[in-house]
């Protein structure tokens, strides 16, 4: 476990920026790339390579891959249906990706990274509707409800993720019952909700080529 925390945090070295992939650990002095905010390894200080228009492409990609914790298989998949839709490829992307449950059940606050968020889901803690949904990937909707299940409400590190987690930094398209520990999705997210740095349309002409 410790060896793939380390390795999310080179990420963010690697890319020069902080993309918060350790969750509320980023927000804190303990954080990696704060300390050291240069690449890995031994010439990390020396400088960066200036990038191929290729590498500068890929990069992208890789970086929204991680810090949404999804793979290429599944990745391909998800621009393969923002493609089918109609608009702007690069935005139907980053929706579908902040669809996903356990990019929402993260970004209330109940886990403290999406990785933990999917372990949660997983083990059948989030409620959809009332009803369990184990699937981290699930596209949630309009006016569905989601709730965390009542055993896991007193669980030591669900309340230290919601004590971190700042009740302003939630998403706007969320409406969020900090007493209930549930949540409802008022309307899908737009791309000014999102304020990761990301290039999208540099993944589309990755796709593309």
């Amino acid at each position: 476990m410790a060896r793939y925390i380390g390795a999310r945090c080179k990420i963010c070295r690697r890319e020069g920026e902080k993309l918060f992939l350790r969750g509320s650990r980023c927000y804190t002095d303990k954080c990696s790339f704060t300390r050291r905010g240069y690449p890995p390894g031994t010439h990390g200080k020396i400088g960066r390579r200036k990038l191929t228009s290729y590498a500068t492409h890929l990069r992208e990609k890789q970086k929204v891959k991680a810090v949404y914790g999804v793979l290429e298989r599944p990745f391909r998949k998800i621009f393969a249906e923002a493609a089918r839709r109609p608009g702007n490829t690069g935005e139907n992307l980053l929706i579908l990706l902040e669809r996903r449950l356990d990019n929402v059940v993260y970004q209330l606050g109940i886990a403290s990274s999406r990785a933990q968020a999917r372990q949660l889901i997983r083990h059948g803690h989030i409620l959809i509707d009332g009803k369990k949904v184990d699937i981290p990937s699930y596209q949630v909707k309009v006016n569905q409800v989601i709730k965390l299940t009542d055993e896991m409400k007193k669980n030591p590190v669900v309340k230290k993720s919601l004590e971190e987690r700042d009740p302003e930094k939630i998403v706007p398209w969320l409406k969020f019952n900090r007493d209930e520990i549930s949540a409802t999705v008022v309307r899908l997210p737009k791309r000014e909700d999102i304020t990761i740095p990301i290039q999208e349309s540099l993944i589309v002409e990755f796709y593309s080529k």
